[in-house]
Parts: structure tokens; C-alpha cells; sequence
């Protein structure tokens, strides 16, 4: 598996796939074609399904300027490899073409091209959480041991980055407010929300605090604004609001919330690598599952919770979001995608609770629930992964 530093990702919203991996693409064939000023890009299935929504064209404009470029959807065509295909072009004077390149961009910001995932370095030999548990309980040690076995103490300096820019993400959300950017006029939440839940007492409190911190990062990743993708952007609301309220709520210490990050991040890893998280490709579940799984693993361990606990929590985080679709309304990642990410954020916690009180045994493990997902995710029709041409997205 790579790194974790492949899964978290900073950058700016609204989707992983359609902005941040694109932008990376155009970085790459830039690159390759230093002297060209001409291009044409084509987008396919998914990505030109909803790609105006996600601001696509927009994002890849911006990174060529001031170069030309031209932009073609083709949202009834489909590459092989993945729904989120791309096909640069570079051009010369007389439009020829001199150089071109299909990549895909297949969740989180990742891409893959003929030759496979880019930046692909192998840093965890292990594939699976079952074989991570066994070797954790033989050695005593814990899933953020391994993650600093594997990746090197220098992982700590690039996970306080990450944990800061969470934070400043849900102080601005929490700020601003006003309509987000769209043709649905979607108004923002996360301040209401917060001010209310600060003039109430008991649970009404607690889980009020909690939707508004999940609301300010999804809506400033609607917004555009910057965001750590967790593993995506539209999921990325989920674990920076259990992290950030329990730091509240339960008075934890920076370099817990580091750790409880890697535990967080090697769950995440082992869904993307096992399965997806691209929600073109096996719908919501691969995204606001597993930014579940991976905040309900990392409140275990901020509570005490052994490893196998831990497991058990991630499994039923991803469990209980198996067939959730894809259909955003308008192309736009906001409905129902904002109010996904506190309700993910909510199930969380609940599969926290439910983990401590247990001894952490149980029937189905975290991997045969990852291997469950991809399946349900292949078998779920076309219009119900990212198209906006089903489910919701047409009422």
C-alpha cells in the first residue's frame, strides 16, 4: 500500500476526482510538454456526467492558464479502465496533435494511467486489516506503531499539518456564512447550527456541536474552500468532526489526535487499496463509508479501545453504509452530500459505543466488509454513481 500521505491530500474543493485529481493531471502533462500553448482535454463518463457541477472545466482552465485549452464532455462514452476517464492533447500551431495521454482519475485525487497508479511506492507490505490486527497483537503493539514502523517518524510533522488545517477548516466554516456557490442556492448551516447547539444542554448539545463541525468542512469543501480530503472531498467532513469534537469534549492531547489520524488513515488505505473510494466507481458507500470506518476506528482508540475494538468499529462504519449510492443533486457536492457527513459523523460515534462495550469479537471482519463493498458498488447501476441521473438527483 502507499502511504498515507496519498490519502491525505490538501487541497481545495468541491471533489477529489473532479478537481484535485484533474488539476494533478494537467500539472503532469504540462510537464511533459513544457513548449506546447495549445491543448485539449476530454472528459468522460462520470467526470463529464457531473463535471460542470464539480467545477471541473473551471479547475483545469485555471491550472493551464494562461494557456489554451479546449474542453469536450463526453458523458455517454466510456474508458476502460474507470468511469472518470481523461484524455489529454497536446497541440501545435496548426492544431495537430504532438503528444497525448489517458488518465483516469479514480477517487481521492489518485490517477491512474496504461502503467498503473501514479506515484505508487509501496510503504505497507501488508494488504489486509486482519493480517495488521495479528501481527499487532503478536508484537503488542498498536495500529499507529505500525503506521510509525512503516512510515518513519517524519510521518508526525506531516499529520500536524493535516490536523491544523482540519481545524482551520471548521473554524472558517463555523464562520462563514451565506449561499454557497450553485444553481440550487443551498444556504449554509454550520454557524446556526453551532450557535444553537451552544444554547442547548445534555444530548441536544453534544450532537448538535457535532453536525456543525462535520457541516463547516463539507460546506467550505463546497464552497471550494480548502479541506484535507478524508479520504475524498465530499467525505471530508467526517473525521475532522470527531476529532475535533472529542479534543473538546474529552479535553485530548495533540499527539492523541496524531496518533488517532495514522489509525484513521491505514483504515482508509485499506479501502482504497482493497476496494475504492471513488464514488464513480462503486457510489457514496466508497466515500462517506469509509470516512465512517476510518473516524469511527480513531474514536475507539481516543477512548482506550484495544485493536481488535478498534476492527470492529471500522467494520461496522463501513458496514452500515453498504449500497449507499452516488447521486448528487445538480452535479453539485452538496445534496445530500453535506448533510451525509454529519450523519456519518453521528454513526461514528454510535460505532465507538457500541466497539468499547464490546469485547471486540465478532462474525464478519473488516476485510470481507471491504471486499463486500467493491462488489455492491460494481453491481449498482450506472445512474446511481456520480451521473446525477438517478436517485435523488432527478426529484
Amino acid at each position: 500500500m502507499q502511504s498515507i500521505r496519498e490519502l491525505y491530500k490538501i487541497g481545495y474543493g468541491p471533489s477529489s476526482s473532479h478537481t484535485i485529481g484533474p488539476v494533478r493531471a494537467v500539472d503532469i502533462f504540462q510537464k511533459r510538454n513544457p513548449e506546447v500553448k495549445n491543448y485539449r482535454v476530454t472528459l468522460y463518463g462520470s467526470l463529464a456526467a457531473t463535471g460542470k457541477g464539480h467545477h471541473t472545466d473551471i479547475a483545469i482552465e485555471k491550472t493551464f492558464a494562461p494557456k489554451s485549452v479546449e474542453i469536450i464532455w463526453k458523458a455517454d462514452e466510456e474508458l476502460p479502465l474507470h468511469p472518470n476517464g481523461m484524455l489529454f492533447e497536446a497541440l501545435n500551431n496548426e492544431n495537430e496533435i504532438v503528444n497525448d495521454w489517458i488518465v483516469y482519475s479514480i477517487g481521492g485525487g489518485d490517477l491512474k494511467d496504461s502503467e498503473g497508479i501514479l506515484n505508487d511506492k509501496v510503504v505497507y507490505d501488508h494488504k489486509t486489516l486482519s493480517d495488521i490486527l495479528d501481527l499487532c497483537n503478536k508484537n503488542g503493539k498498536t495500529f499507529w506503531e505500525y503506521v510509525e514502523d512503516c512510515e518513519g517518524p517524519e510521518i508526525w510533522d506531516f499529520l500536524k499539518d493535516v490536523w491544523n488545517i482540519m481545524k482551520d477548516t471548521i473554524t472558517q466554516g463555523l464562520d462563514n456564512e451565506g449561499v454557497l456557490p450553485g444553481e440550487i442556492k443551498l444556504a449554509r448551516k454550520a454557524s446556526t447550527y453551532f450557535m444553537k447547539a451552544n444554547n442547548s444542554k445534555g444530548a441536544i448539545q453534544n450532537q448538535g456541536l457535532l453536525f456543525s463541525y462535520a457541516l463547516a468542512v463539507s460546506e467550505e469543501n463546497a464552497a471550494g474552500g480548502k479541506i484535507v480530503t478524508a479520504p475524498t472531498c465530499g467525505s471530508s467532513g467526517v473525521l475532522p468532526a470527531i476529532l475535533f469534537y472529542l479534543k473538546r469534549e474529552e479535553h485530548i492531547t495533540d499527539a492523541k489526535i496524531l496518533r488517532a489520524l495514522a489509525t484513521a488513515g491505514l483504515i482508509g488505505n485499506l479501502v482504497k487499496r482493497n476496494a475504492s473510494i471513488s464514488g464513480a466507481e462503486v457510489g457514496c458507500q466508497g466515500e462517506i463509508g469509509t470516512a465512517c470506518a476510518m473516524a469511527s476506528g480513531a474514536a475507539v482508540q481516543l477512548f482506550g479501545g484495544s485493536p481488535a475494538q478498534i476492527e470492529y468499529a471500522a467494520e461496522m462504519g463501513l458496514e452500515h453504509h453498504l449500497g449507499l449510492t452516488c447521486d448528487p443533486v445538480g452535479g453539485l457536492v452538496q445534496v445530500p452530500c453535506i448533510e451525509r457527513n454529519a450523519f456519518a459523523a453521528s454513526r461514528a460515534l454510535d460505532a465507538e459505543t457500541f466497539a468499547i462495550l464490546s469485547d471486540g469479537n465478532h462474525r464478519i471482519s473488516f476485510d470481507k466488509v471491504v471486499r463486500t463493498m467493491l462488489r455492491t458498488g460494481h453491481d449498482l447501476p450506472a445512474l446511481y454513481k456520480e451521473t446525477s441521473t438517478g436517485g435523488l438527483a432527478v426529484e
